[in-house]
């Protein structure tokens, strides 16, 4: 063995805590799961000390091009949604290489340290340049061996409504952009979002590539791309290549319209990508009281048995002048903002950090022998309390090698002449702690 892991708890234990174990790792694979004290002792090994080992975290939906530009060249004021594309439509013409692959690998790190060890990236090709593009796909060589990061064509500013959209899109695609996007609902007018999306299926008969686009991110509840998406993978046979990103104006169709689209998007098997740190802040900017939340059905689409996963979003850009690139904080906002706080939606919805994107990825995670050494080890000992505290990661794993680490922090209070340890978890029902360790 290279390596070995002791004492951790395996992913997934919803709830159930069960004892720990020993992982053994050869050859960038899991080449054993036993017992504790089962596996012979190796030059290199981690003491998990009884703490979640996890699949990598995977995000699912970011803009890296466009990460830490906030503030340049002016904050987004309103915090609307047309502000951030207008602002971003006026820092995009001072984009060199070097901006691009400097911020954005800035971000990556920021996203590995935290558990994270598949991205998928959306990049803007509404650019005769296509300076972002071209800096992302040499960088996506140059990050291989800490995270997989996949590249997604891009329109911001629309396919028939920007100068030579179609051919920009193939040009991407040409290039070596992995995934197909779109955004038909930012169209002129409905006919043109309709065209585009058939357009985005046409090219990928073509490519073979996938399909990731944003869809119906809007409160208007006319928008109704989604269905236009759902019938035509259906009718190309693309069930479980296609996913639809953000989806908002879910949230203000009428419940029966909704309940119809759901079967149709069960049949097509598209994956619905949330986006709660954005679109909380983003949407129902034009509502007085009752605010929308903004985000899509989640609750009711994961129930239907929809694939449902979480993303980040953005990373300080116009959009979002917040974020650290913490899958765990955009999944607490979702539980939050979703209302999956009920024990087992905890554990239900720490899913869409984990194998739900990684599925929708093609490329599903598993923590049993054989499989690829890909994992990380978080400073908790579940699912709950891993989305409750949002802790480090203390070890991330790729192919075997670890390729970040984290020391927990540790709080101590003093008072009344003594000096306490904090742990930020629930004492037991005899007065004791529960000495597992939780990072602040």
């Amino acid at each position: 063995m290279d390596l070995v892991v002791r004492n951790a708890r395996l992913h997934p234990t919803g709830g159930t805590h069960p004892e720990p174990v020993d992982i053994g790792i050869e050859d960038g694979r899991i080449g054993a799961i036993r017992e504790r004290g089962q596996l012979p002792l190796v030059e290199t090994e981690l003491d998990a000390e009884g703490s979640l080992l996890s699949p990598p975290l995977v995000d699912p939906h970011v803009h890296m091009d466009a990460v830490l530009t906030v503030g340049e060249p002016r904050y987004n004021e309103s915090g609307t949604l047309i502000e951030g594309i207008l602002t971003w439509a006026e820092r995009k013409p001072s984009l060199t290489h070097d901006d691009v692959k400097r911020r954005a690998l800035e971000a990556i790190r920021w996203e590995v340290a935290q558990g994270t060890g598949m991205i998928r990236s959306h990049v803007d090709v509404c650019d005769p340049n296509l300076v972002a593009l071209k800096a992302l796909l040499e960088l996506r060589e140059e990050v291989r061996d800490i995270v997989e990061l996949k590249l997604i064509a891009f329109p911001q500013d629309g396919i028939l409504s920007f100068p030579d959209g179609k051919e920009l899109m193939r040009e991407a695609m040409r290039l070596g952009c992995d995934i197909i996007g779109g955004i038909p609902h930012y169209e002129w007018t409905r006919d043109d979002g309709v065209e585009e999306v058939h357009f985005i299926f046409d090219l990928a008969k073509e490519t073979g590539a996938q399909i990731d686009l944003h869809c119906d991110e809007t409160d208007d509840e006319q928008s109704r791309f989604l269905e236009v998406v759902a019938a035509r993978a259906i009718r190309d046979g693309m069930q479980g290549r296609v996913v639809a990103g953000h989806t908002s104006a879910m949230a203000s169709y009428n419940d029966n319209y909704a309940f119809k689209l759901i079967q149709i998007l069960k049949r097509a098997g598209v994956t619905i990508v949330a986006n709660p740190l954005d679109n909380i802040v983003l949407q129902g900017r034009f509502d007085t009281y009752p605010k929308r939340r903004g985000m899509t059905r989640v609750k009711e689409l994961d129930a239907a048995g929809i694939n449902v996963a979480c993303g980040h979003d953005s990373i300080m850009d116009p959009w979002y002048p917040l974020g650290r690139g913490s899958m765990l904080d955009a999944l607490s906002m979702l539980v939050h903002v979703g209302q999956m706080t009920g024990r087992a939606e905890l554990f239900r919805a720490y899913e869409m950090v984990t194998t739900n994107p990684a599925r929708a990825a093609e490329t599903p995670w598993a923590i049993e022998e054989g499989a690829p050494a890909n994992f990380a080890v978080f400073d908790c000992t579940d699912e709950a309390e891993a989305i409750r505290l949002r802790p480090a990661a203390r070890w991330v794993v790729r192919a075997g090698r670890v390729v970040a680490e984290t020391e927990p922090a540790r709080s101590v209070v003093h008072h009344g002449g003594a000096s306490d340890e904090v742990t930020f978890v629930k004492p037991t029902s005899e007065g004791g702690r529960n000495q597992q360790r939780a990072a602040t």
